[in-house]
């Protein structure tokens, strides 16, 4: 099991994957995500043992990010129709080939459904993962005669915070696991085959939960019988974001997993297909926000660097009192003398800087809009370089439900996305403009 190190994240950069920083943000503006493909196909191959690999899109749904993934061998898990479209349009297939044993490409899973992620999943014929009675049924009277997964909330549940913790009686999520024989009578009713159970307790699970899971696991699938091929061990890996953190030893995970498979291989007499679910795990230190420091205030004791990105970009701390590393990038964006200047000579001058204690935030007219608090909003201050007005400021471990919970609160546009491929910058998506903002409003007639 790694930890964090206080060196990992440096309090300056200049760059990132070879890439300087000060040249996409005067290509692309700010606030910009950037995501390292390199660190994606990095945590891909961290998980190479289990036989599926599945992408929980909602973490990061670009679709370029997506044909990352794919390309590299993993499927992808959709919440929504619009979940549904993004996967197809990035290249995956609705549905497994009918040669036979290949895993289903794109599996819907949700608690409901609503009616346009009903009918997508029908139209296209994608594998649904159910974590309702009422959407089993509904899904029944659609699509008689297929194949469903059930997903289970097996009465407990951990998470890095409440918001995140996924089992238990306090969540809505999945089935209760004292309800698996009424599903099951649903599915029967429906002419529906249960081939796949699926349990995810939250995000930051760690080794002594997820064994419970295992064994929760074991259990179910024993109710359920020997029409299962698949399980899955949801998601929930935890990433690092300061010092102190820890991943978890995948090899370990895998092991408790893969015994719980076998132990019911045997008992089923045929194979089972051992899936895990990623979203945070594969993205999270991939991506980081560009933002540019527009104004230094004091406020009595504080000192404030507020940036030109809010919770409208990055909405983890102010849900959550997510902590991000942070770090300058030194050299004002608008000086052709530092624009012409080598990275390392402006690295060098970033890291003879004095220290500051700095609250980071935003320009949304909001108290909450704050980067450095705490859950409860409590503000907190980050020792960071001494910094300028015009000075970048770079958001690191942002890769995951970054982009993805943006809004347009305030009437912000989206940011622009950046991915670094073989030391170059592509764009990814365009940055809004004033008419995206109000496409598809409309004024009545007076």
């Amino acid at each position: 099991m790694s930890t964090m190190t206080s060196d990992r994240f440096p309090s300056t950069r200049t760059q990132l994957a070879g890439v300087s920083l000060r040249e996409i943000a005067r290509k692309f503006g700010t606030p910009t995500y950037v995501y390292d493909e390199a660190s994606i196909v990095e945590k891909i191959q961290d998980l190479k043992a289990f036989d599926v690999v599945r992408f929980a899109q909602k973490a990061c749904s670009n679709i370029a990010i997506l044909d990352v993934v794919r390309r590299n061998g993993v499927l992808v898990d959709a919440v929504s129709a619009g979940e549904i479209h993004r996967a197809i349009k990035a290249g995956f297939e609705p549905h497994a080939k009918a040669d036979g044993g290949a895993s289903h490409p794109i599996v819907y899973t949700a608690d409901i459904f609503d009616r346009e992620s009903l009918d997508a999943v029908v139209k296209y014929d994608i594998h649904v993962n159910c974590g309702s009675p009422d959407m089993l049924e509904q899904y029944g009277k659609r699509k008689p005669g297929g194949d469903v997964t059930l997903r289970i909330n097996p009465g407990f549940g951990h998470g890095h915070s409440q918001k995140t913790n996924t089992g238990g009686e306090q969540s809505k999520h999945g089935i209760w696991h004292e309800q698996l024989d009424e599903c099951l009578r649903i599915a029967d009713r429906n002419g529906l085959t249960v081939t796949g159970l699926h349990l995810h307790i939250g995000s930051g699970t760690d080794l002594e939960h997820l064994s419970q899971v295992c064994g929760a696991m074991e259990k179910l699938a024993a109710e359920v019988g020997r029409t299962l091929t698949t399980i899955s061990a949801g998601g929930g890996l935890p990433t690092i974001y300061k010092p102190g953190d820890t991943y978890v030893d995948v090899a370990h995970y895998f092991e408790l997993w893969d015994a719980s498979r076998k132990r019911l291989e045997a008992k089923f007499g045929h194979k089972l297909t051992l899936e895990i679910e990623p979203g945070r795990y594969l993205v999270a230190e991939s991506g980081s926000l560009l933002t540019e420091i527009r104004a230094i205030k004091q406020m009595g004791k504080n000192t404030f660097y507020l940036l030109d990105a809010g919770f409208n970009n990055l909405a983890r701390p102010i849900l959550y009192g997510s902590h991000h590393p942070m770090s300058i990038v030194p050299g004002p964006l608008d000086d052709a003398s530092a624009a012409a200047s080598d990275d390392s000579a402006v690295a060098a001058s970033g890291t003879a800087r004095p220290a500051a204690e700095v609250v980071v935030g935003g320009p949304l007219c909001e108290s909450g809009d704050i980067f450095t608090q705490e859950e409860g909003g409590y503000v907190r201050s980050r020792s960071l370089p001494t910094a300028q007005v015009g000075e970048l400021l770079l958001i690191e471990c942002a890769g995951a439900y970054g982009f993805a919970m943006g809004s347009n609160y305030n009437s912000k546009p989206l940011a622009a996305e950046v991915l670094l491929r073989n030391g170059a910058a592509h764009l990814i998506r365009a940055r809004q403009t004033p008419d995206d903002l109000i496409r598809g409003e409309a004024i009545p007639p007076a």
